[in-house]
């Protein structure tokens, strides 16, 4: 394997913003950070990409998506996802936390950020040639405004143009059957979320996390069957078995040094609990990360 996956912080040179645009087809092609793109990494924003033409492949948290004309891929922070060589157009609508605290109130910063939760919705949205056309004027007048930034009205109306996507997006999840979760316990499910990426290597029991947030594990478990329809036990293994992923893409780590990052004294514990998820060996895993940069 080549290397461990990438740190990418936002650092948007052209002006002090917290948003960014990007051609697509401008990214891929740049020779001195092509090797760098097809390997994984995780960056601190979050990111949209559009297609607009030709074809394409995107992973996210080890899951390849393609993608066509009229795709939609949003990628939350921290999200383990690389790009792949091809030669399709679009965009990448990039910005950070801090954007969002800005210009969305709280309560519709909630709501829009369920298109980055992997666990709530899929990343993939697939817009058909109708659809498509009525997001085509929105992304020209976002890529119109945020290119000329000619005064201190066009960053607030660039905020305001992509809260209007994103709700069409909303939308549109909703027209395909999709339906995003916009009721009680939405918060609390983000919360719990943070919690066990920041905390499941250490714990994996759900009466821990409950104490943390000063509930009962009835709650926890109401709040995890009330959004995601699985149990808190299913919901924190599949968040341990993400992080061990992301571990076994380190090739300097052994696979004993894993298990024990993991919570796990016994090396047979740790192949036994990640097979039951991966029907695989960490080995296999491991090494079909690796083919994938061949």
């Amino acid at each position: 394997m080549k290397q461990n996956i990438q740190l990418i912080n936002y650092d948007n040179r052209r002006n002090a913003s917290q948003f960014d645009l990007l051609n697509l087809e401008y990214l891929l092609q740049l020779d001195e950070i092509r090797e760098s793109l097809i390997n994984y990494q995780k960056n601190n924003f979050y990111t949209i990409l559009i297609c607009t033409s030709g074809v394409g492949k995107h992973t996210i948290d080890f899951v390849d998506y393609s993608y066509q004309k009229g795709t939609v891929l949003t990628i939350r922070k921290d999200q383990i996802h690389r790009y792949h060589y091809s030669d399709s157009t679009g965009f990448l609508f990039v910005f950070t936390e801090d954007f969002f605290i800005q210009f969305f109130e709280k309560s519709e910063a909630t709501k829009c950020l369920q298109l980055f939760n992997e666990l709530i919705t899929a990343p993939l949205t697939e817009l058909d040639s109708e659809q498509y056309e009525l997001f085509v004027p929105l992304i020209a007048e976002i890529a119109q405004e945020y290119n000329n930034l000619q005064d201190e009205y066009a960053l607030p109306i660039v905020s305001s143009l992509l809260h209007i996507f994103l709700n069409k997006l909303l939308r549109q999840k909703s027209l395909s059957a999709l339906q995003l979760q916009n009721r009680k316990y939405l918060p609390e499910f983000v919360k719990l979320q943070a919690l066990v990426e920041a905390h499941c290597l250490e714990t994996k029991k759900v009466e821990d996390y409950a104490q943390k947030m000063n509930l009962s594990t009835k709650t926890i478990n109401n709040i995890t069957q009330t959004i995601i329809h699985k149990s808190a036990k299913q919901f924190i293994d599949e968040i341990v078995i993400l992080q061990i992923k992301r571990l076994l893409t380190n090739p300097n780590l052994s696979i004993k040094e894993i298990a024990y990052q993991a919570g796990f004294e016994e090396t047979t514990n740790f192949y036994k609990y990640f097979k039951k998820y991966v029907q695989n060996t960490p080995e296999s895993f491991r090494g079909a990360c690796s083919k994938a940069f061949l």
